[in-house]
């Protein structure tokens, strides 16, 4: 178990007054970075990476999200329910979620499934975005300006109730693993307020806050509603780009109505209650791993909360078990990526794939957990880690092994 799961398996606590401070030179620029409070080390919850992105030559990279980095689920789980219990208990409802896709999608479930658990009789809706059109739903647009990827989408529920939930939502909690300029989240809200007209409380979830030491009467002041935030880390970074000559990467080629395989079964549709773990997988899965043997859970792009799920099962029946995605992120081999695997996204868009701090050989059992339907791009990642198995979730409970060619 990492450092940071021998740090975070344990309930939510305060943030309290943790200065800590870095300096660092990437090879993209110069970082200044300072904690000032944190229920956590520093170190504990991040490392920092160089991005191959001329818009942001940075990365705050999350040691427990269970994106860039493997992370047991008892880890994922215990960041889950600290930044749940830094909701304000009196939320007016209903209360809709949004996790920011893709990095997010994973916690900002996990939040909201911590909130159901101490809250089951709430009015609450889970939402993710996503840059997959699904089943010609009306898409809400909205600008990640920073990103390698830029443009994002919600879907409005087809569902009748849940729809109701979000056009007279007065609670808003938007997710993300971290905030640096927040200028992401004004533009959401926006579109948010404009389409659920009664909401009166913005909530920002997020594990680390790097927008500075801004009040919440501040940040009311800049969304323009009342506004929380609950960080397990807060301070300010201040990042001087040098000249670097970046590689040529192509990370969104949206086509409106193409047919990527997204599913709306797990969050881009909407959900009001908890996904349950895939116990009867779990059971039959463990049943041919020795305790002594290393299991990797593995999600693909956007499809991430499953794979925790599974992960957590795996974990119930006493396996060693970690829990990462791949990503569509383009990161330098420098600083917190210590090896990097590419391939094709299985997805179809026809962007490169990414997967960081994973070596071939690794693990024992590696669990590839896909949304789409088998493709070519999911064999190439199965190919590349030895005793890798293909799990295609149809939904929660309807998942087929598939033979890897």
């Amino acid at each position: 178990m990492s450092p940071a799961a021998h740090a975070l398996d344990k309930e939510a606590s305060t943030v309290v007054p943790r200065k800590e401070s870095r300096s660092l030179e990437l090879p993209t620029g110069q970082m200044q970075l300072s904690a000032e409070t944190s229920t956590f080390a520093l170190d504990d919850l991040i490392g920092f990476a160089a991005r191959a992105n001329p818009k942001r030559g940075f990365l705050f990279m999350s040691k427990v999200l269970g994106k860039h980095w493997p992370v047991t689920p008892a880890t994922m789980l215990a960041m889950h329910e600290d930044l749940a219990a830094r909701i304000p208990a009196d939320l007016p409802e209903p209360v809709v979620f949004i996790a920011m896709a893709e990095t997010a999608i994973g916690l900002g479930q996990g939040v909201f499934e911590a909130y159901k658990t101490a809250k089951p009789d709430s009015a609450a809706l889970f939402l993710h975005s996503s840059r997959y059109h699904v089943a010609n739903a009306p898409l809400i647009e909205f600008a990640e300006a920073h990103s390698h990827a830029p443009q994002q989408f919600l879907h409005m529920p087809a569902d009748e109730s849940f729809r109701e939930i979000f056009t007279k939502a007065r609670s808003l909690v938007l997710v993300d693993d971290e905030a640096s300029t927040g200028n992401t989240f004004v533009n959401l809200t926006n579109v948010c307020r404009n389409l659920s007209p009664a909401l009166e409380h913005l909530h920002l979830a997020v594990i680390t806050n790097f927008m500075g030491n801004s009040s919440d009467t501040e940040l009311s002041t800049r969304f323009g509603i009342k506004t929380t935030l609950g960080a397990s880390l807060s301070g300010s970074y201040e990042f001087t780009p040098k000249d670097y000559q970046h590689p040529p990467a192509t990370a969104q080629l949206f086509a409106a109505h193409a047919e990527r395989g997204a599913s709306d079964k797990f969050g881009r549709m909407g959900l009001s209650n908890k996904l349950p773990i895939p116990t009867d997988l779990a059971k039959r899965l463990s049943a041919n791993i020795k305790p002594d043997e290393s299991v990797l859970v593995l999600g693909t792009g956007e499809f991430m909360h499953m794979a925790f799920l599974l992960g957590r099962g795996l974990e119930t029946c006493g396996l060693k078990v970690m829990v990462q995605s791949t990503t569509r992120s383009p990161i330098l081999p420098w600083g917190a990526v210590g090896h990097t695997l590419n391939f094709p996204d299985n997805y179809g868009e026809g962007v490169a794939n990414f997967l960081y701090n994973v070596t071939p050989g690794q693990y024992d059992h590696v669990f590839i957990c896909h949304e789409t339907p088998a493709n070519e791009a999911l064999n190439q990642v199965a190919r590349s880690l030895s005793g890798a198995h293909l799990l295609h979730f149809l939904s929660e409970t309807r998942i087929e092994d598939v033979f890897v060619r």
